[in-house]
């Protein structure tokens, strides 16, 4: 079970510390068009959840990793289910596919249960 878990916490660490960094690069076009939800937000609310991902996608890796403060890994994951029912709902409004935000949701809560 140990060595699932870590895969999960590692692949959700680096699902959203890619998708947190992206938020801070420049959108060609053809991104744009693809995340379409960004224009529902400032450009400093895009950053902000940018900047909760990637520290989320770190702590729900790290602190388990390194022994330093270890509770800090299934908050760190609770926080990103949240981040993703937000998500899920941003985009269910907007009525577009929100699977991977379920998925990832999913993967979070297999990280809070077996963390605690």
């Amino acid at each position: 079970m140990d060595v699932f878990l870590w895969v999960v916490q590692i692949l959700l660490g680096a699902a959203f510390v890619l998708s947190g960094i992206g938020k801070f690069l420049p959108l060609s076009e053809r991104m744009r068009q693809q995340q379409a939800y960004r224009d529902d937000f400032t450009d400093a609310q895009i950053k902000a959840i940018g900047a909760l991902e990637v520290l989320g996608g770190i702590g729900v890796v790290l602190p388990w990793a390194t022994g330093i403060a270890p509770v800090l890994t299934p908050l760190a994951a609770a926080g990103l289910g949240l981040i993703m029912i937000g998500a899920a709902l941003v985009h269910r409004r907007r009525k577009e596919a929100f699977t991977v935000n379920l998925v990832l949701l999913a993967m979070a809560v297999v990280v809070v249960a077996g963390r605690i």
